[in-house]
């Protein structure tokens, strides 16, 4: 063979599934560099091949990158021989073989050819146990990668093949990816040697699948779909479908500010839900607010405005850029600093646009008034304008009402009477405590004490308005007793 590098593929493990193109390329060759030589297919290698192998760089470092930068380092000194050299690889080269990007890359730079002999990958065996079509929705990972995420790269509404998983370690890694999005009992395949007569197939839940004893370094894990859909594309093909010709009247009519009612009062009863605590109230009252989401998403895609993969990777974005602790080198000693750097980053970005914008234009007007007083004293406490400590905003409350007390004229007692809720948000917020919040949890308590004191009243016959001032101060101290 020239001068370069010939990838060959050693097929999953039965020498039976070596393919005749790799047997010709290995016997004309005479010799093959192996990645390891643990791998059953060598027992089919023609008799008369030589054999080397990079195992030993295996047992002088724990570091696998290093170990394949040295191997791609050696296979390009040999594959300058006249003879050029031919690498064997588990499986297919180009399914999870991290080696052969760097060596086809290497390659290129040396000017050497480069040739890749495909084989029976892990995918083939694996697709006739499971009884699966791969071109039936079926994703393909690596639990290398999986493992190092915090939420897994998969749709919960396809099934999915991940290969790699060759140690209880990593598997355990894989499984806590995978449990951000598959419930801890779902039902999960492990595959162990597929492609060899010892196969194993082993049927567990998802939490257990870091406890087996048979995984090894051929082993594979099959993720069936969830059986309720909850994916987001599949959200979006459902309201997509609405939009649709063939859709729903109502939803085809609607437009962005038909719809801006519905995205607020969903906002609001989902604050509702947390505020009584109601996780299942929650749950659902954030799928009406992530409705109207996609919603507007999907009438500005119709409209040619930016799509939902926009609105995405523009958040994303912004989150990555605005943590730079996180995802990048800046160190932080606390919460404070990472407030107060977030509202650099933003400085930074509106210089960088060409805006003009200050502090507290980006606070909407259309907030609820004590949140948005919230807002603004919390952006402004991020660069510095606050009190020195509690006293001051506690005096300053007492000023505003005192200056209240001896306001005279409605218009002077309303903006006094601005100020000092301007003043008690903020003292809120030095307690840590959300006034908004507060505020509705205190309304809602009335309510229900005013409805037990008028059950009572009720229950003895007399209208309220007939009722004494301290009959029903009685009433509603009995009220509040009751809780």
């Amino acid at each position: 063979m020239p001068p370069g590098v010939t990838v060959v593929g050693l097929g999953p493990g039965d020498p039976g599934l070596l393919t005749r193109r790799a047997i010709d390329v290995l016997r004309h060759q005479g010799e093959v560099y192996l990645r390891t030589r643990h791998h059953p297919a060598l027992a089919g290698l023609p008799p008369e091949t030589r054999v080397e192998a990079f195992d030993d760089l295996y047992e002088q470092s724990d570091d696998f990158e290093a170990v394949y930068s040295q191997i791609v380092g050696r296979l390009i000194e040999l594959a300058r021989r006249p003879a050029g050299v031919v690498y064997g690889v588990p499986g297919d080269p180009s399914v999870g073989e991290a080696t052969v990007p760097a060596l086809r890359q290497a390659a290129a730079s040396a000017g050497l050819a480069f040739e890749i002999v495909p084989g029976v990958s892990f995918l083939e065996p694996s697709l006739a146990a499971l009884g699966l079509d791969a071109l039936d929705g079926l994703q393909v990972a690596d639990a290398l990668e999986l493992a190092a995420r915090h939420h897994p790269s998969l749709s919960p509404d396809r099934p999915a093949l991940i290969g790699q998983v060759y140690s209880a370690l990593v598997a355990a890694d894989v499984k806590l990816t995978l449990m951000n999005a598959y419930p801890d009992d779902h039902p999960v395949v492990l595959l162990h040697g597929t492609g060899n007569e010892d196969a194993v197939v082993e049927r567990v839940p998802l939490h257990e699948i870091d406890r087996s004893h048979a995984i090894g370094l051929r082993t594979s894990l099959y993720v069936p779909a969830r059986p309720r859909r909850g994916a987001l594309e599949s959200f979006q093909e459902t309201v997509a479908h609405l939009r649709a010709p063939d859709g729903c009247p109502w939803d085809r009519e609607q437009t962005h500010q038909s719809l801006a009612p519905h995205l607020m009062e969903e906002a609001y009863e989902a604050l509702q839900a947390l505020d009584a605590d109601d996780m299942s109230g929650l749950r659902e009252e954030l799928g009406d607010l992530l409705l109207q989401i996609v919603l507007q998403a999907q009438i500005a895609a119709e409209e040619g405005d930016f799509q939902m993969s926009d609105v995405i990777a523009g958040i994303d974005e912004k989150l990555v850029r605005r943590h730079p602790h996180v995802f990048g080198e800046v160190q932080v000693s606390g919460v404070e600093q990472v407030l107060h750097n977030w509202e650099t980053l933003k400085r930074a970005e509106r210089t960088e646009n060409g805006t003009d914008k200050g502090l507290l234009d980006g606070v909407p007007l259309t907030l609820p008034a004590l949140a948005q007083a919230a807002e603004i004293q919390r952006r402004v406490a991020r660069v510095g304008f606050d009190w020195p400590g509690l006293e001051g905003v506690q005096a300053k409350v007492a000023e505003e009402l005192n200056e209240l007390l001896e306001a005279e004229g409605e218009g002077r007692r309303t903006a006094e009477m601005g100020d000092v809720l301007f003043a008690v948000v903020n003292y809120a917020r030095w307690l840590g405590v959300d006034p908004e919040s507060a505020l509705r949890q205190a309304a809602r308590r009335f309510r229900r004490r005013f409805g037990e004191l008028e059950a009572a009243a009720h229950r003895m016959g007399k209208p309220l308005d007939g009722m004494s001032a301290d009959d029903m101060d009685r009433l509603w101290e009995a009220a509040k007793e009751l809780e």
